[in-house]
Formats: structure tokens, C-alpha cells, sequence
């Protein structure tokens, strides 16, 4: 009979004693300046914060809910406040490659002033310039060109006329021009009295209006070079008139950005594209008549605007920028287009800026799961990181896959620590599968999911949720609300020594708490609120659990609690459903026969087995010849399968139970229903600790209260997992009362010796188990059968023999 004793009641479950806590509500308790439990990944921020090498990026690790970004983002804010505000970067026209705009970099503030004053220049213009070009003044000297134009050449015309004159010749101005014709005392000849005249008069006239053809030819020769003289003569005037406007407007622009040569360059561009096409202000309408219809176009004076892309504004320090929908364009920016008479257009004032421009000089946050569900958003920020460069690109234009005329920006070059969230598998596989993600983020900020439970740790637990019910608004939690919230800590940890430090879950709970305290008028939160919670959350998810547990009830799932089957145990599975696990007792059996070492894993042989079951059947099959076969072959065949199983088995918290009816088959030694076993065995027969489980106790439980707790129940578990239990106050109340029981097992032995009620047996000196031990039922089997083996061998070597030998 085994020894071995059920667990103490107090060992069950670390109760927090609401009497430890110094205080009577939260609202006594200062708030958390620290983050709790983080040191590890907290100092890697630091570290990779502070230094400012290439390469030197973060990527925060853990499960999501952590805290992680909010935890990061605080200290980043402390640290970025007093760092030196980024300078701002605006995109400005390049007057002779429009298609690539010019990128100006511009102390902090200073981009949106030289904004403003660029719009305030261009307004004052606007009026300005028509209004110099509508004065008495300018029309004066327009009215001098013209005149001094028209009375050059009415002196060259009229000279030839005198020339012709003298020779008897008038000049006639007529609709179709000049001509010549011959005169009489200043009379012009009629046609038929010029051929009256003698023949060598008229031999005169025409040799005479032939050489004053010549002269008039070579005169109307010049004429348009004396417009274009005008003309350029008018557009100097023009020039000098809105020099005038302009230069004065523009000098004060200089003197206010005299430190910043890149700016007066850019002045000095502006100040000549003005003056070269003053026209545009002076006609600021035009309209043009296109298939009937008449299309009216403003001067929008786009081209001397500034687009600031990126300014930290009024804001102190560094900027932190946090983009939740990090796409190609919106980390990179994009080249917007506009509809134009049937056609995209677009200039630099439609250049958009991204996420990294927004951050640049301080730093990006992004969640790196939604960076890579993004087309061409991961390689386009290793790109820009890898070249320390924003170089915006339409991916279309990129991959050829539109023909719109676009532009390219002149880079902008990057100085942002960028900042990664995700799971650990996300960081573990991007190690393992982009070589150059190492390269980018040499940073590893892994956060801690628990902490060590200790009265220096729960008082920070309580400072903590006081901090939290300010941010939150919620009512304070008097101590005996706060004891349950670490009590229900723990339980997430999964360990009574530890506690969650899950703040999604935790602040979940404590509004949950607030929620049923204020529907029942309480002042403060209570522990019966906190309960009512907990309860609620479970109550909402169970469904499927309530459905497996009824049907286990009403004997559609065959699981026995009481009586003695051989070859028959009570297994528990785990079922996740989301953020909900709970667990439900499963039937194991075993059967054998003679056969030749092989052990059946149905589930294996239909492939519903995963790897890690799987493994566990192999350990067992070990044990099993190294234990009973050392010296013989194990003649045995055996089959092993949970019942009314039919999804996929993982893990090998069920090995154990699956040897203890292995042996329980072979031995003929019926094991007791009552019980439940968990718990993974290694090849020694050890039994080794498994997850989950308290829940798994809680569901054999479950089923064993619904059909009346007779004394003899209980769950099995290995002794490793008693520091974890952290079980409902019920059970522990039926452990206390003798209902219900608990046994910490070390190995197979103890395990089976329980489930039999028969003692397992230690083997002696001579190698060979006690008369009557299981083990020596166990032994006894299979000699059995290895004799069957060698008898049904001696039997067919014979019969081979006589079939070659028949006389």
C-alpha cells in the first residue's frame, strides 16, 4: 500500500492576506512612477535610445497587451523633451527642373515663417504689380518708347520720300504698303500721259524708283528689329518696374534669413522668376475657348510657394511619432495628382509627407505585424534606413505599372530611431530569415510577462493599480479588492509565486470591478466585486465548456468517476479558446498482446497526433523496455488511444496517465476511476511538470462535484507543479473537508502504486520485484509472452526443418 499522503489544503492555493497591505483604499496610495518588473527590457531601451550610431533601432518584444508601447512611449517622452527640436524640411520649386523640386532645411520654426512670408510676398504682388503697370508713370514711358520708335523711322521714310522728291518720285502709302510713283510739279503722272512721255524720261523714272525700291526694301528690312528693339525696350521697362515692387519685398526677406544661405539662394531664384514672368501678374486671369466651351484659368502662383513637409511646430523637443496604419506611402510619403482638363497633373506643393519625415529627428513607433501585412511597406523602410535617406517614389512609377508624369523629390536625409512592437515569434523569425534585419535593429527590448511574488513586489502590485484607477477614472480598491486582484494575478502567471504583469488583463479586471461596484452603490471596490468579475469574464466564454461538461453528465462522453477498469485511466486535456482555457477529463486505454516490441499511437497512425505526443508515446516505449526488457526481447504489442477524441492531441502532459495504463493492462490491476492523472514522464519514469494545471484539476473536479463528491476522488500531478497551484476557493474548501484530493507524484511508481492501490514494488538484489508488487505483475506478463515468442519460434523452426527434411 503506498504511503504517499494528498496535499494539504493550505497548499492549494498562496492566499493574499488583505491585512499585510498597509493601507485602506488605493486613493492612500502614491502612484507607480517605475515600470514594474522590467528592468531588463527597460534598460535596453535606454540603451538603445541613447545611442546614436547606425544600425542601433529597437524592436520591443513580447505578447501583446503588455503595456509595452505605452511603458516605451512614456519614457521616450521624458527623454525626447529635452532633447533639440529637428529641424524643419519644406520642398521648394526648382525653377529650371520643375519635375525635381528642391528639399530646404530649416531651423526648427522657421520653415512655416518663410511660409508665410512667401504667401504674404506673393498677395502683396498680386496688387502691387498691376496696380505699378495701371500708373500714369509707366503708361509715360510706355507712351516715350513708342514715340521715339514711331519717329525714327517716320525720319527714315521721310528722308526717302525727300530723296524721291528730288527726283521727281512721290512715296504713296497705301492699304497693300509703300509704292513709288512718277510726278509732275509734285502731281502724280496718269498712267496714260506717263506713256506719252519720251522714252528716255521714262528710262529715267523707273531707273530712278528702281534704286528707291531698293533703298525702301532694305528700310522694311529693319522694321522688325525696331520692333524687337521696342519690344525689348518695353520688357526692360517691364522688368525694371517690378523690379521696383519686387526687389525692396525681397531685400526684407534677406535680411531676415541672412544665417541661412540656402534660403537667400533660394530668394535670389525667386526675386529672377518673378521678374522674368512679371506678365503672370499683371494678367492673373486667362480663358481659353476648347470645344465651345470657355475655360477661365487663374494664376494659382503655386510655383513660389514653400510646402513645408516636416516641423515639429511649437512642440519642446524631439517628436515621437506612433503610425498605426504604416503603409508604403504613409512611412514614405507620396506625390499627389490633381484632375486637369482630362489629365493628372501635379507640382512640389502636392508633395505629402511620411511617418519618417514626421519622426525625423526624433522617433517612429510601429507595430512591426501591420508593417509587414503591408505591400512594399517593410523593404521600403529597411531601404530608407539602409540609404539614411527619404526618397519619395510613386510605386507605380517604380514598377512601371502607370505612365502619369510624376516627379522626384530631392532626398531628405533620415535621422530617426525607429521602434518596432511584436510578438517574439515576428523577432525570431525575421532574424532567422532577413539578413539585414540584424543589421537594422540590434536592439532587443524583451518584456518580462511575470514577476516574482514577494511583500516587496505586492506592494508595488498596489501602487500599480492605484495608478491605474486614476488613469481610469474608476473607484478606489480597498485591500481586500486588491488582494484579489494579485490572488487572480497569479492565477494568470499560472504560479503562486509569481505574478501577471498582463496590463490588458489587469485593467480589464479593474474596470470590470469598477463597473459591478458602482452597479451595486459601493463607495470603494471590494473583493466581492472583483470576484463578480472574474466570474462574469468566465461566464461569458464557458459556453462550449458547459456543453462538453453536459454531455460528459449525461453519458454521451464516457468518462467514469468511480469503480475499477483495467487498462483504463482518466486523462485531462486543455482546450484554448482565445484568452479562455479550460480542461475536461478524457478517457485513456491501453490493450496488449504478444507481438514484437511495437507500441500503437492510433492517434499517431491516423495522423492526428502531434509532434510532441507523439515523442511521448516513443519515452514511454522506452521506459518500458528498459525497465522490463533488458535482457530479453519485449514481445509485446500494444495499443494506445484517447477516446471519442477526434481533433488533434498535442503535448505530453498525458504520457503518464498513458503508461500507468499500459502497466495497468499488463499487470491485470484495475485502476480506480476516481482519479484523474497529468503529468509527463521522461525515460527514468519520472514525472515531470506540465502547464495548466490548475485547470486541468478544476475540470476533473467540475464533473466529480456535478455527480456528488464521495471522498475517494482526486487528481493526480506531479510534485514539480505544486509551487503552481492556485486553485478555486471550492475545491480547497472540498480538500479541507476530505472530498476531494490532491497527490503530488514523483514517478510512475508512486503514480500507479495510487491508481491500483497496489504497491509498486522496488526490485532486490537479484534484480527481481516483490511476489505480488505490480512491477513483478508487470515482469511476469511479459516473460510470459517472451516464453510464447520463443515457443512459437522453437515451433516453426522445427516445422522448417521436416519441409527440408521430409524423411
Amino acid at each position: 500500500m503506498t504511503t504517499l499522503s494528498p496535499l494539504d489544503h493550505q497548499l492549494l492555493r498562496s492566499p493574499c492576506d488583505p491585512d499585510q497591505l498597509g493601507f485602506q483604499t488605493t486613493a492612500d496610495l502614491e502612484d507607480l512612477t517605475e515600470i514594474i518588473g522590467q528592468v531588463r527590457a527597460m534598460d535596453a531601451v535606454h540603451f538603445g535610445a541613447s545611442i546614436r550610431h547606425e544600425g542601433y533601432n529597437l524592436f520591443v518584444l513580447g505578447p501583446s497587451g503588455m503595456g509595452k508601447k505605452s511603458s516605451v512611449q512614456q519614457f521616450l517622452e521624458k527623454k525626447a523633451h529635452d532633447e533639440r527640436e529637428p529641424d524643419d524640411w519644406c520642398y521648394i520649386n526648382n525653377f529650371t527642373q520643375p519635375h525635381k523640386p528642391h528639399a530646404l532645411r530649416m531651423p526648427s520654426g522657421r520653415g512655416e515663417e518663410l511660409r508665410q512670408h512667401m504667401e504674404k510676398l506673393v498677395d502683396y504682388l498680386r496688387s502691387a504689380i498691376p496696380a505699378l503697370f495701371e500708373s500714369d508713370e509707366y503708361r509715360a514711358k510706355t507712351a516715350a518708347i513708342q514715340a521715339e520708335f514711331h519717329k525714327r523711322q517716320e525720319d527714315i521714310f521721310k528722308g526717302l520720300g525727300d530723296d524721291a522728291e528730288k527726283q521727281e518720285v512721290t512715296l504713296l502709302r497705301t492699304p497693300e504698303g509703300f509704292a513709288f510713283a512718277p510726278t509732275r510739279n509734285k502731281e502724280v503722272i496718269p498712267p496714260d500721259e506717263y506713256e506719252k512721255l519720251p522714252e528716255e524720261e521714262r528710262k529715267r523714272i523707273e531707273t530712278a524708283i528702281a534704286e528707291l525700291q531698293e533703298r525702301l526694301e532694305k528700310i522694311l528690312s529693319h522694321v522688325p528689329q525696331w520692333r524687337r528693339e521696342r519690344s525689348e525696350r518695353v520688357k526692360e521697362l517691364n522688368r525694371e518696374i517690378a523690379l521696383s515692387a519686387v526687389e525692396h519685398m525681397i531685400d526684407e526677406l534677406r535680411a531676415i534669413y541672412a544665417d541661412l544661405p540656402e534660403v537667400l539662394k533660394y530668394l535670389d531664384a525667386v526675386q529672377q522668376d518673378m521678374v522674368e514672368h512679371v506678365d503672370d501678374f499683371r494678367k492673373q486671369e486667362e480663358s481659353a475657348n476648347i470645344s465651345g466651351m470657355t475655360i477661365v484659368t487663374r494664376q494659382t502662383f503655386h510655383n513660389y510657394q514653400v510646402n513645408v513637409l516636416a516641423t515639429n511646430g511649437k512642440k519642446a523637443g524631439a517628436p515621437i511619432i506612433s503610425e498605426d496604419n504604416p503603409t508604403y506611402t504613409n512611412l514614405i510619403g507620396r506625390v499627389e495628382h490633381i484632375a486637369q482638363l482630362g489629365a493628372l497633373v501635379t507640382d512640389f506643393t502636392l508633395i505629402k509627407p511620411g511617418a519618417l519625415h514626421r519622426a525625423n529627428g526624433g522617433y517612429l513607433l510601429l507595430d512591426i505585424r501591420k508593417v509587414l501585412v503591408q505591400p512594399f511597406a517593410w523593404e521600403g523602410l529597411k531601404r530608407a534606413l539602409q540609404s539614411r535617406e527619404i526618397h519619395i517614389e510613386s510605386l507605380g512609377q517604380m514598377y512601371s505599372l502607370i505612365s502619369t508624369v510624376s516627379l522626384e523629390p530631392e532626398p531628405i536625409p533620415l535621422d530617426a530611431k525607429i521602434v518596432l512592437f511584436g510578438d517574439r515569434l515576428f523577432y525570431y523569425l525575421l532574424q532567422e530569415y532577413d539578413p539585414e534585419f540584424s543589421e537594422l535593429f540590434k536592439v532587443a527590448a524583451d518584456f518580462e510577462e511575470r514577476i516574482e511574488r514577494s511583500a516587496d513586489t505586492l506592494m508595488m502590485y498596489a501602487r500599480l493599480i492605484s495608478a491605474l484607477t486614476r488613469k481610469e477614472a474608476l473607484l478606489p480598491f480597498d485591500r481586500s479588492g486588491v488582494a484579489r486582484v494579485i490572488e487572480h494575478s497569479a492565477r494568470l502567471a499560472g504560479d503562486a509565486e509569481r505574478l501577471s504583469i498582463h496590463m490588458r488583463s489587469v485593467a480589464d479586471l479593474l474596470r470590470e470591478a469598477d463597473h459591478w461596484a458602482r452597479e451595486a452603490g459601493h463607495e470603494v471596490v471590494a473583493a466581492g466585486d472583483v470576484q463578480r468579475a472574474i466570474d462574469t469574464q468566465i461566464r461569458r466564454q464557458d459556453r462550449l465548456k458547459d456543453r462538453l461538461h453536459e454531455e460528459i453528465l449525461r453519458g454521451t462522453l464516457m468518462i467514469d468517476t468511480e469503480g475499477a477498469v483495467a487498462g483504463q485511466v482518466n486523462g485531462l486535456s486543455v482546450i484554448v479558446l482565445g484568452n479562455f482555457a479550460f480542461a475536461q477529463p478524457t478517457r485513456i486505454t491501453a490493450t496488449t498482446r504478444f507481438g514484437d516490441g511495437e507500441l500503437i499511437n492510433i492517434e499517431r497512425e491516423v495522423k492526428l497526433s502531434g509532434a510532441i505526443h507523439s515523442k511521448g508515446i516513443l519515452i514511454l516505449s522506452s521506459f518500458l523496455a528498459a525497465r522490463y526488457a533488458r535482457n530479453q526481447p519485449l514481445a509485446l504489442s500494444a495499443s494506445l488511444v484517447f477516446e471519442q477524441s477526434y481533433g488533434m492531441v498535442e503535448g505530453d502532459s498525458a504520457s503518464m496517465a498513458e503508461l500507468c495504463a499500459l502497466l495497468s493492462n499488463l499487470a491485470s490491476a484495475p485502476i480506480n476511476q476516481a482519479f484523474a492523472v497529468t503529468g509527463s514522464v521522461n525515460q527514468l519514469g519520472q514525472a515531470q511538470a506540465i502547464g495548466a494545471v490548475n485547470e486541468k484539476i478544476e475540470g476533473f473536479f467540475d464533473i466529480c462535484a456535478a455527480r456528488g463528491l464521495n471522498g475517494e476522488q482526486g487528481v493526480l500531478i506531479p510534485s514539480t507543479n505544486v509551487k503552481h497551484l492556485m486553485l478555486r476557493q471550492d475545491v480547497v474548501a472540498a480538500a479541507k473537508a476530505g472530498q476531494f484530493h490532491i497527490y503530488p507524484i514523483e514517478n510512475v511508481d508512486q503514480a500507479i502504486g495510487i491508481l491500483t492501490n497496489l504497491p509498486a514494488g522496488e526490485p532486490g538484489d537479484s534484480g527481481e520485484y516483490p511476489e505480488g508488487s505490480l512491477n513483478q505483475r508487470v515482469a511476469a506478463r511479459l516473460n510470459e509472452l517472451t516464453e510464447i515468442s520463443k515457443s512459437f519460434l522453437l515451433q516453426l523452426e522445427k516445422k522448417l526443418g521436416e519441409e527440408k527434411n521430409p524423411d
